[in-house]
């Protein structure tokens, strides 16, 4: 492990699931310190510096919720990524909209756990600024002319279809619940169905086959997810 790994802090009460993160993260080259519960989780946030939060949201002494909305609240910006269960959809979406970067559901895989990690880290790196140009696949989106491409061809969006897929590339790779979307895109209006609405047409302008996107990935229960940049 070099000096300059990525320090990952893993939150998690149970022994068999911090011992498979830290065997696939070392793996990984990342430099990994655990923590059984909330007491000890707030000691090593503070005395190993890490890079990234791998939080479990059922902790013994402090619900992974408050944990977060602690950490938050105090000023914490580094990435925090939620470990749920894959029926949890409620606490899934509570933990996104207390700050949380991303999810992953148990039973998970390694490989979409890194998935995530990267993402997570990548746009902690790019918080400064955004790349004018986006492309994944054969989208391309020029966010400074307003231009949006899929295989060399023009595409044509209504501004509400423009709004969902700017503020869509701006987190690229991260889940954005329904709400975050309807904030942002129609200043606070709570009805999903509008956005539903907008993101089908907007599937049916951009998708090759919208009824299997490649692009706007839906996350049953709690929001939509862009495709991570080439």
């Amino acid at each position: 492990m070099t000096e300059n790994a990525v320090r990952i802090l893993i939150v998690d009460d149970e022994p068999p699931i911090r011992k498979l993160l830290r065997v696939g993260l070392s793996a990984q080259a990342y430099a990994v310190s655990e923590a059984m519960n909330a007491k000890v989780a707030m000691e090593l946030a503070v005395s190993d510096k890490p890079d990234l939060i791998i939080l479990d949201l059922g902790l013994p002494d402090m619900s992974g919720h408050d944990l977060l909305a602690k950490w938050r609240g105090e000023g914490m910006t580094l990435p925090i990524v939620i470990l749920s269960s894959r029926t949890d959809e409620a606490g899934i979406v509570k933990a996104l909209e207390l700050g949380a970067d991303d999810y992953v559901t148990k039973p998970f895989g390694m490989s979409e756990l890194g998935a995530r990690i990267r993402v997570a880290l990548r746009h902690r790196l790019q918080a400064q600024g955004e790349k004018p140009v986006f492309q994944t696949g054969e989208l391309s989106v020029d966010l400074v002319k307003r231009i949006v491409k899929v295989a060399g061809r023009d595409v044509k969006l209504s501004p509400k279809e423009y709004d969902i897929l700017r503020i869509l590339v701006q987190h690229a790779g991260k889940v954005l619940t329904h709400r975050f979307l309807l904030e942002h895109v129609w200043d606070g209006l709570t009805d999903v169905q509008y956005l539903r609405v907008y993101v089908r047409q907007l599937r049916q302008k951009i998708e090759a086959t919208p009824d299997q996107p490649r692009y706007i990935l839906t996350e049953t229960g709690v929001g939509y997810r862009l495709a991570a940049p080439d």
